[in-house]
């Protein structure tokens, strides 16, 4: 049965219940063991231990994995004790790789925790005729509970009796005010969640009135529960990044195992010693594998989550940070998020005058006491605790008094000086409030309410007028309300709404709104600047959301606003056809906001989803990137997602992207860098072994080079500053390589250079000392300064001289540091272990003098794409 289209009978009877009586307890415990306790299920989440063995999934690390069993086999048959240093140092690395990506992880899923959280811990149920406060969890459909202003719903309820009730339902339906409820409303079977005034929902608060209501549905039968089943069903999909890291792993597993198999031929054939095979063979899987990657580039993530937090953006997964860089569409909710999720009153109209005002300009006595009469006539009240504004009540009422504190008259002090004598209150067939004044020793009737009601009431004012005014005020996404007054001779011994409501002089209206965030508009337009397209998505009416997103820039000339149920209509096909065009929708489900992810989706986009409230919830998980809000947000809604921004600020998405677009640059340094050098290290050791037969440096030469001299200047490089024009390229496309615009290119002639230098190194340093270990002490020199050089040249794409060739501090020290560590290798006893020996001063000069190279080559490269351009 569809409740909320069944009358209150039908309702009673299919759920075989009494609106008197309630269910029996033997019916109760029968129902609770046949549908189970009103509570959410929760996802299975893995263990410490099982995301620890998920980081061994990667190729790189499998390689490396082999590497080290070939090394520590070898060191058993030669039985050195030194040879176990190398395979020990290996497993070391990826166990601490391993242990770091596992912390990264072990913040597991509480979205459905926290929505578990949301719901009611106990309820007032009517059980065999008398009243009784049970554990949430007990609830079974059937039961009737009772509700008033303050009170959690536990179930979602089909209204049997109520009273000027309201219902706030915002974090499920986006609605930035309370929802009107009558038990007796009549709802249309294909009504949206947010019209369906005759039921109340699990999770959502009742702030006015009471009710008498039949529980429907509990646990995940809930509109709350079926949202749980939402992100239960839908999968974390991979970043982009990660999807680019884990290729390249499969890309350098393949060229390390192809390079192994040649080497083995080529030494089979000339009768070079298995053994020392096998050890060429580490040797070149070691260097061709970037074993600090999978580390520097998590650090270079930490460091950027660090400096987004200092901008109000608290990253909840690593690889988002890269993932919100390369969005190239922002889909945002309107409540809370563009908006201020807070009624204030901005426009006036006083009878008898030609247009509205705008709240600041209306100081005189005419808008004034339309302020006072209206202020008189709210029960909501603003309080001032340390400076901050607290809003009690109903939002229109607060809106309207706070309008009047600001324009010096404190509610408090009106009703010293015009107590309230009696009151009729709001309810939604009227939709009239009325309050009774002693004022000025007369006795003074206010009522304030929607002006088609009013109308009929007045028996003086400008009435044609006024009905043209609220028109265009509603045409602008205004709220409007009617005051009007008269004045009585005696207050009637039993005030009615025929007698109080009636004969009425029109005083004129109040426009309010939920009215943007100042700096959204800002953010917006830089959003378009920078090549992303916003889109509100709101559970609002399409008339105020299109007003609000016109005022941002969102809605263009030429685009559409479409309601939720308009594209229930479309298929699939259909919404990817006119996805692009659509940039505003209004009166959405939560499955609405999943299929416009996905429609996006499909368009290849980089999709980031922006919200606060449950509903946001499964669209903020489905989305590539999901952007809770921090303050307003609730606890389903940063669960699901990917980034806080903890200033409830649309403007910080702004520098989040900027943020997020200059760390994937730094990340494409550092990968550029650490494979250009481990592509040289690869031809190095693959071309002595086809010239000479002979390697020119052994693995634990490489391993040290790759993780600790081009480690600390990778970690630096990944720190350098976001460069200045960064808001100003479009967003790179979603399936764009990581090696795009010529840097694979680049990467591959570097790695050359770095090959033909470290064996022109190794062929000098042979041949002056007469040894091996002569040859490999110079190639050690030349390779490990060459590459320090290299990330120099990596900061940026013009030349060091134009940005400063020592403006990343970070990466002075960083390169200090490596060369010390190379020092203490090649100066000191520590020299003994890795097999090299100590050279001529003129060899060190020469060696010093080969690694300078890179940086004159990559000059002159930057100075001609320059001239190119």
């Amino acid at each position: 049965m569809i409740f909320y289209n069944a009358s209150k009978q039908m309702a009673l009877k299919e759920l075989a219940s009494d609106e008197e009586r309630g269910l029996t307890e033997e019916q109760a415990a029968e129902r609770l063991d046949e549908v189970g306790p009103n509570k959410l299920k929760e996802k299975k989440k893995k263990t410490n231990l099982q995301r620890f063995a998920d980081q061994f999934k990667d190729v790189m690390i499998l390689i490396l994995l082999a590497a080290a069993a070939v090394s520590f086999v070898v060191a058993c048959v030669e039985k050195n004790p030194r040879e176990f240093f190398e395979p020990l140092l290996i497993l070391l690395i990826v166990v601490l790789n391993a242990f770091m990506g596992m912390l990264q992880e072990s913040k597991a899923e509480k979205a459905l925790e926290a929505l578990k959280g949301m719901s009611a811990p106990h309820a007032r149920v009517i059980r065999e005729g008398r009243e009784k406060i049970i554990d949430a969890s007990l609830l079974v459909p059937g039961d009737v509970i009772r509700l008033e202003a303050g009170d959690f719903v536990p179930a979602d309820a089909r209204l049997l009796k109520s009273v000027s009730l309201k219902s706030e339902e915002s974090a499920l339906t986006g609605e930035s005010v309370p929802s009107e409820k009558d038990a007796d409303a009549l709802v249309t079977e294909n009504a949206p969640l947010g019209d369906r005034n005759n039921m109340v929902f699990s999770g959502c608060s009742i702030t006015y009135g009471t009710a008498l209501g039949i529980v429907t549905a509990t646990g995940m039968d809930t509109e709350m529960g079926k949202i749980a089943n939402l992100l239960n069903d839908e999968e974390e999909s991979q970043t982009p990044l990660q999807k680019k890291l884990a290729q390249l792993g499969k890309y350098l597993g393949v060229l390390a195992l192809a390079a192994c198999g040649i080497i083995f031929v080529v030494g089979l054939a000339n009768g070079i010693p298995v053994m020392e095979i096998f050890m060429t063979a580490v040797s070149l899987a070691v260097s061709a594998i970037p074993e600090g990657l999978p580390a520097i580039v998590t650090i270079v993530l930490s460091i950027g989550v660090q400096r987004m937090v200092k901008k109000n953006a608290l990253i909840r997964r690593l690889p988002a940070v890269e993932t919100l860089g390369s969005a190239s569409v922002i889909c945002s909710d309107k409540t809370g998020t563009l908006t201020q999720n807070r009624m204030t009153l901005v426009k006036v109209y006083c009878d008898g005058e030609e247009e509205p005002k705008d709240i600041g300009a209306a100081d005189h006595d005419k808008a004034m006491r339309l302020l006072k009469f209206g202020a008189l006539c709210c029960d909501g009240s603003v309080e001032f605790v340390n400076g901050e504004e607290q809003h009690i009540g109903d939002p229109t009422e607060t809106a309207i008094v706070l309008a009047a504190h600001k324009k010096g008259m404190d509610k408090k002090e009106l009703e010293k000086s015009c107590p309230r004598l009696a009151e009729l209150p709001f309810d939604s067939d009227r939709k009239l409030m009325t309050t009774v004044h002693r004022m000025d020793g007369k006795t003074i009737v206010i009522v304030k309410g929607a002006f088609d009601m009013m109308a009929p009431r007045c028996t003086a004012g400008n009435l044609e007028k006024a009905r043209q005014i609220t028109e265009e005020m509603s045409r602008d996404a205004l709220r409007v309300l009617a005051v009007a007054y008269k004045e009585v001779e005696a207050l009637p011994e039993n005030p009615v709404s025929q007698e109080l409501e009636n004969d009425l002089i029109f005083l004129g209206l109040v426009g309010m709104i939920d009215p943007p965030r100042p700096e959204a508009k800002a953010a917006v337009a830089t959003c378009r600047k920078a090549g992303i397209k916003p889109v509100m998505i709101t559970g609002d009416h399409v008339v105020t959301a299109s007003a609000i997103a016109k005022e941002l820039g969102i809605l263009k000339e030429g685009d559409k606003a479409i309601t939720g149920a308009e594209l229930d209509q479309m298929t699939d096909s259909q919404l990817d056809d006119q996805v692009e065009q659509i940039s505003v929708y209004a009166r959405v489900s939560p499955e609405n906001k999943i299929r416009i992810v996905k429609a996006w989706q499909r368009k290849n986009q980089v999709v980031s989803m922006t919200g606060d409230g449950v509903n946001d919830a499964p669209a903020l998980k489905a989305a590539d990137i999901g952007c809770a809000m921090g303050i307003t947000g609730t606890d389903v809604a940063k669960g699901a997602a990917d980034m806080t921004l903890t200033d409830d600020n649309f403007a910080t998405i702004v520098d989040a992207v900027r943020e997020g677009r200059g760390i994937y640059a730094n990340i494409k340094k550092v990968v550029g860098f650490l494979l250009g050098t481990n592509i040289g290290e690869v031809i190095t050791v693959f071309a002595a072994m086809l010239l000479w037969h002979r390697t020119p440096l052994v693995s634990m030469q490489l391993l040290w080079i790759n993780l600790v001299t081009d480690s600390l200047p990778a970690i630096a490089l990944g720190m350098e500053a976001v460069e200045a024009d960064v808001m100003e390229k479009k967003p790179k496309p979603k399936d764009e390589s990581i090696f795009a615009n010529g840097l694979g290119v680049r990467v591959v002639l570097q790695g050359f250079l770095f090959a033909i230098l470290t064996l022109i190194g190794f062929r000098l340093g042979e041949n002056a000392t007469g040894t091996l270990a002569g040859g490999q002490t110079m190639a050690f020199l030349v390779l490990g300064l060459s590459q320090v050089v290299q990330a120099f040249n990596m900061r940026s794409e013009h030349s060091l001289f134009q940005i400063g060739l020592f403006t990343n501090h970070k990466l002075n020290w960083a390169a200090l540091a490596s060369v010390l560590m190379m020092a203490l290798v090649l100066f000191t006893p520590v020299s003994i272990a890795f097999g090299l020996e100590t050279l001529s001063w003129q060899l060190y000069l020469a060696g010093l003098g080969l690694s300078l190279v890179p940086f004159v080559v990559m000059e002159i490269s930057k100075a001609l794409a320059r001239v190119i351009r």
